[in-house]
């Protein structure tokens, strides 16, 4: 059986054989979405083809609906080709519906429900987002795919073994929280629910990849999203929301920690634009390159980042902190 066929009698098994698909703008994953409608009720195709997996977003939307907040329900699955049929959160993704003037209003919803995700207990079996997987996937962007496209030669070992050593000590403080992480929870993966009440307001996508880890993690995505623009006076409201709303944390330690896991992020998602420009056919991702490489920057002038900021400086000079030339 075809793909095509497959998604064919998944629709009709589950009484959407007359339905209309719209195809969705897609994601930098192999995933694809589609909008139904004219079936039994509206409704969100996911076609996910190996290597995606269905099951953890199954999984982890079951668990964000349990502690009352707005993941998709999902109406359907076929686990066995990577189909799955959820709930239609409409069209108001923050990343089309943000503005100046209702920033503070949408960022205060996804504070709230960060709140929610990062003070309940975890569910079972989530990977661990700690210091040695971020210092993994961080070199592999930087030294497998920026590296060479930049400078034309592979990373020498030294350079590779230099920056190793400095993410492990830069991230060390982050040691020993482990809380549940989303992991991608920026604008494109949000969905503004005026109609719903408060943390409910954020609808939730793209969570398959949720892990333990430090929850400064999240903030930082969200304040210092690599696709758009989010003002510091916008930026310090959510991360004071979030903080006045745990008073238990130490907000100098947690602010440390959001420093810290943005230049991590920022590293890595300089490097994952060149892997998806070359490896994927999508330069188009690149055209957020420059934000990236000067939030990075931005966050190597604080004390937290000492360690990469020094390893940067040796092998790294500012003048080569950008998209490496075409190809």
């Amino acid at each position: 059986m075809t793909r095509a066929e497959a998604i064919t009698a998944f629709l009709a098994h589950h009484d959407f054989s007359q339905a209309h698909l719209l195809p969705l703008a897609q994601d930098a994953s192999f995933r694809r979405y589609w909008r139904i409608t004219g079936g039994p009720h509206p409704a969100i195709l996911m076609d996910a083809p190996p290597p995606e997996d269905i099951r953890a977003f199954v999984r982890i939307a079951e668990h964000l609906a349990a502690l009352g907040l707005s993941s998709p329900k999902i109406h359907a699955t076929d686990e066995k080709f990577g189909l799955l049929l959820e709930e239609d959160f409409g069209n108001a993704l923050y990343a089309t519906v943000l503005t100046p003037e209702n920033t503070g209003e949408l960022l205060d919803a996804a504070a709230d429900a960060l709140v929610v995700m990062h003070t309940a207990p975890p569910p079972p079996g989530l990977p661990r987002w700690d210091a040695e997987a971020m210092t993994q996937t961080a070199l592999g962007t930087l030294m497998d795919w920026w590296w060479p496209a930049m400078f034309g030669t592979q990373a020498p070992d030294a350079a590779r073994q230099d920056f190793f050593h400095a993410l492990q000590k830069m991230l060390a403080p982050l040691a020993r929280v482990e809380k549940f992480v989303h992991r991608d929870f920026i604008a494109g993966n949000l969905v503004w629910l005026p109609q719903r009440t408060g943390p409910r307001r954020a609808g939730l996508l793209d969570f398959q990849s949720a892990a333990l880890g430090h929850p400064a993690y999240d903030l930082a995505s969200l304040t210092q999203d690599a696709r758009r623009d989010i003002s510091p006076a916008s930026a310090e409201r959510a991360i004071a929301r979030y903080l006045a709303a745990r008073p238990e944390l130490s907000g100098k330690e947690f602010r440390a920690a959001i420093t810290i896991c943005a230049a991590q992020r920022h590293l890595r998602v300089s490097g994952q634009w060149v892997r998806l420009a070359r490896r994927d056919g999508k330069p188009h991702y690149l055209a957020h390159g420059p934000r990236s490489w000067a939030l990075l920057n931005a966050a190597l002038s604080t004390p937290e980042t000492a360690p990469l900021a020094a390893a940067m400086d040796r092998w790294i000079p500012p003048a080569n902190r950008k998209n490496p030339p075409p190809a």
